[in-house]
């Protein structure tokens, strides 16, 4: 029953990214003042279907100077890495719950680096390799403030169990008496999944289109579909640790769908950072606000702890 669950959730979770690609095409559409894919179907809904269809029938070529095995299997161990982290869903009956939550998510996204590393190097083009190199640093510089911010409230709740989280929002949701921390989460969660203002590993205007240049057909739509499934994800952790952690209601649903709204809109709005300013955001910036935050919510504990033994 474990497998099956599993698998059942890996199968909409491949839906949920053919729709989300929909859903950003519409929403950029309608915010720059055009129609987005509106033939395929009734509006347009069957539009994910086509492209996908598109992608795997199209010719898979190799550049003739990569390192052709490692080439091939870096967009599977993209895929792999990103649906791996779907075992942290807190199911209720028929799959996993781990005590251990929270590292189990640091690994997972931290193995996310070492697929855009081998794609980069793999492919043997010095546009891949600036946009894996770009990348690397970003998403080591924000994982920093990334994990501290979680372990701010992992603190605060005294386990590593993402189901104490449903517990204690009951009455409180955490984003309400840490906005400045939510804030920084959410810039740190933009950059931690490559998306713009922080697209630095797919930068258009400078490297082509970065560490997956080479990538055509298959290959390629196998990235994509590791990107979305990790944006999808980190909304759904977003929700559950600052917006309240109820699964059993529609509203946590509508909250992540607005979430991933959230990632549209910043991308229409917002123009590309410069590198500098972006390294300055996470060191001079996030990580003394997400430190000090940390000192806070320890200082909380230690009184509770107090006042519970007195």
């Amino acid at each position: 029953m474990y497998s099956l669950s599993f698998l059942i959730l890996l199968i909409f979770v491949m839906i949920s990214v053919g729709f989300f690609t929909l859903l950003e095409r519409k929403v950029l559409g309608y915010i720059q003042c055009r129609k987005g894919p509106n033939k395929v179907g009734y509006l347009g809904i069957l539009q994910p279907f086509s492209d996908g269809m598109k992608l795997f029938m199209k010719e898979q070529f190799f550049p003739m100077n990569s390192n052709y095995l490692i080439y091939l299997i870096c967009p599977i161990f993209s895929l792999i890495q990103s649906l791996l982290m779907w075992m942290l869903f807190p199911f209720y009956v028929n799959s996993l719950e781990m005590s251990l939550g929270l590292l189990f998510f640091l690994s997972c996204s931290s193995l996310g680096v070492y697929g855009l590393v081998i794609c980069g190097w793999s492919s043997n083009s010095i546009y891949s390799m600036l946009g894996c190199m770009r990348s690397v640093s970003q998403v080591i510089s924000y994982e920093v403030s990334l994990s501290i911010i979680l372990l701010s409230f992992f603190l605060l709740i005294d386990s590593y169990n993402l189901m104490n989280f449903y517990y204690l929002q009951s009455s409180l949701w955490f984003c309400l008496f840490s906005l400045p921390l939510f804030l920084s989460w959410i810039s740190c969660c933009m950059a931690e999944t490559n998306r713009t203002p922080f697209d630095f590993s797919e930068g258009e205007s400078e490297l082509v289109s970065g560490f997956n240049v080479e990538y055509g057909g298959g290959g390629f739509s196998i990235l994509f579909i590791s990107e979305y499934s990790s944006i999808i994800f980190i909304s759904l952790f977003t929700c559950m640790i600052f917006l309240g952690s109820n699964l059993n209601s529609l509203s946590f649903y509508f909250k992540l769908i607005l979430m991933c709204f959230m990632f549209i809109w910043i991308r229409a709005t917002l123009p590309r950072f410069r590198y500098d300013k972006l390294m300055y955001l996470a060191w001079k910036c996030y990580l003394p606000l997400s430190l000090n935050y940390m000192m806070f919510f320890m200082v909380v504990k230690l009184l509770c702890f107090y006042h519970f033994f007195l």
